[in-house]
């Protein structure tokens, strides 16, 4: 699907600087931009799953650490 993209004169020249240094086009570094967003998001949203799980069991013991 295609989609314009309106970026700023200093965004466009970061973005090319971007795509010249790694060799690939700018279509390509924003693709991989936010595919690496993306994966990041849902490492965040596990770890907060996880820590739900994990923080109330450990609470007290948390507790007592902090207060040393």
């Amino acid at each position: 699907m295609a989609m314009t993209l309106r970026l700023t004169e200093e965004e466009n020249l970061r973005l090319a600087e971007l795509a010249q240094s790694e060799g690939r086009s700018k279509q390509e570094v924003v693709r991989l931009a936010i595919a690496d967003r993306y994966q990041r998001m849902q490492q965040e949203e596990k770890l907060g799953e996880v820590l739900g799980r994990v923080l109330p069991k450990y609470r007290s013991l948390l507790d007592r650490l902090g207060s040393s």
